[in-house]
């Protein structure tokens, strides 16, 4: 008889493409986890620029009690257009990663063979956009780690956006 891990993951689809992106990670890691011998229990968070401009907040009060005790974090787009982008940053994505003390953010990028120097900011900016120039929407490409593990680790699939006008 074989014995399957289970993990407890906290999911917040977020606002938009967030809610389509998801459920298809999810479903991709639940299949692997039949392969692998491991299983998945999703919490689902309503945590999302709708749930500001409904309520005034971004997440309830005890938001980071109710998530610290699971094994990761698996979150999705957050943004409205009647929510200014520094509501869903300082009342979503810096407390998360302040109180779980994810102080260590990993965008994994492949280098190239070449010769090619560039700045601090302009190597943030390119290992921000290879990802998403990559076409990989779905994957967990940039993970904001906890490394002693005390607290979840989150991690945010690439997606893009087709704004109108």
């Amino acid at each position: 008889m074989t014995r399957t891990h289970k993990y407890r993951i906290a999911t917040i689809p977020g606002d938009g493409i967030g809610r389509e992106v998801i459920p298809v990670g999810q479903r991709v890691v639940g299949a692997v986890g039949k392969r692998h011998g491991f299983s998945i229990v999703w919490d689902a968070f309503d945590w999302s620029c709708e749930r500001y401009a409904e309520t005034g907040r971004m997440m309830p009060g005890d938001g980071i009690a109710q998530v610290k005790e699971h094994d990761a974090i698996y979150l999705g787009a957050v943004g409205f257009p009647e929510a200014p982008d520094h509501i869903s940053l300082w009342g979503l994505l810096i407390p998360l990663r302040r109180e779980l003390d994810q102080y260590a953010s990993v965008r994994p990028v492949r280098l190239l063979r070449g010769d090619v120097v560039v700045s601090n900011l302009f190597g943030d900016i390119l290992s921000d956009l290879g990802p998403a120039v990559a076409g990989s929407i779905g994957i967990a490409p940039s993970a904001n780690i906890n490394p002693d593990r005390t607290y979840p680790s989150m991690f945010e699939p690439v997606r893009g956006s087709a704004p109108s006008g």
